[in-house]
C-alpha cells in the first residue's frame, strides 16, 4: 500500500496485547464519550461513535465500560473538559511523529510528551512542522474470509481508493470524506467492517538501518502510545522486519 505506515501495522499487532493489560481501556472510553457528546448517543446515526465502539469491542473493552462512557456523554459530566489536541516532532534519525491526544489537562500532557521526545533523542516541534507529511485518509479493515477478487470488486465499486491484502486481514483505503459511505456500501454487500477509522498515512518515509536509532524510535513510540491521554501516534519510518524484531524484543 502506497504510503502505508509501518508503525500502523506494528500498532495493530500489539493492540490486543495492550488491551489485555488495560492500557487502552481509558483511551477507548474517552473516545466513545467525546464521540457521543459531539454527535449523539445513537451509534446508528453517529458514525464516529459506532466506529469507536467497534474498535473498543475488537480490543476487548467490556460492554459495561462502553455503556458508562456513553452515559457519561448523555449526562454531560466531565466530557466538556476534554480537549482534542495534536503534537508534532521528530524522533531519532529525523523520523516525523504526529500525535493525537484527548486531555483534561493540556499542561500535564504537553509536559509528558515533551519529556518523552527528549528522553529518546527526539525533539517536540511547533504545530505544522510535520503535519504536511501525513495524509488524512479513511481506513477499513475486513476479515480474510472472503475471496480477494470478489471483495476487490465490491470495495472499488463502493468508491475506495486502494485495497490490499495484509498478513491477517484486508485493508481498504478511502478519502477522509468517503469513509462512512464506503463502509456502509461494503456492509450492504454483506461484509463486516471490523474497523473503520480516520488515519494519517505518511506521504514519504525515512529508512532506518541503525540499531541504536531504531531502538530510540521504538521506545519513543511505545512511551507515547502508553500515555493515557494519547489516542493515536503516527510515524514515517521504514525499517526491516528483522530490525523491528531485534529492537522490540
Amino acid at each position: 500500500m502506497s504510503g502505508h505506515s509501518k508503525w500502523s501495522t506494528i500498532k495493530h499487532k500489539k493492540a490486543k496485547v495492550d488491551a489485555q493489560k488495560g492500557v487502552t481501556f481509558a483511551k477507548f472510553s474517552r473516545e466513545i464519550t467525546v464521540a457521543a457528546k459531539m454527535g449523539g448517543v445513537d451509534p446508528a446515526s453517529n458514525f464516529r461513535l459506532r466506529t469507536a465502539i467497534d474498535k473498543a469491542k475488537e480490543s476487548g473493552l467490556p460492554n459495561d465500560n462502553i455503556k458508562r462512557a456513553i452515559d457519561k456523554a448523555a449526562g454531560g459530566a466531565g466530557s466538556d473538559s476534554i480537549e482534542e489536541l495534536t503534537y508534532e516532532g521528530y524522533a531519532a534519525g529525523g523520523v516525523a511523529v504526529f500525535v493525537e491526544a484527548m486531555t483534561d489537562n493540556r499542561n500535564r500532557t504537553a509536559g509528558d510528551i515533551r519529556s518523552y521526545f527528549k528522553k529518546f533523542q527526539g525533539n517536540l516541534g511547533e504545530n505544522g512542522c510535520v503535519a504536511w507529511m501525513f495524509k488524512q485518509q479513511g481506513e477499513i479493515e475486513l476479515s480474510k474470509d472472503a475471496d480477494f477478487e470478489t471483495l476487490f470488486e465490491v470495495v472499488i465499486n463502493a468508491g475506495a481508493e486502494d485495497f490490499t491484502e495484509e498478513e491477517s486481514s484486508y485493508r481498504v483505503i478511502t478519502t477522509m470524506e468517503s469513509l462512512q459511505s464506503v463502509a456502509e456500501e461494503i456492509e450492504k454487500a454483506g461484509y463486516k467492517c471490523h474497523m473503520a477509522q480516520i488515519t494519517r498515512n505518511p506521504e514519504n518515509t525515512v529508512e532506518v538501518t541503525d540499531e541504536t536509532v531504531a531502538k530510540n524510535i521504538m521506545r519513543l513510540l511505545d512511551a507515547l502510545e502508553s500515555h493515557d491521554d494519547v489516542q493515536n501516534v503516527y510515524a514515517n519510518f521504514d525499517m526491516s522486519d528483522e530490525l523491528i524484531e531485534k529492537v522490540s524484543s
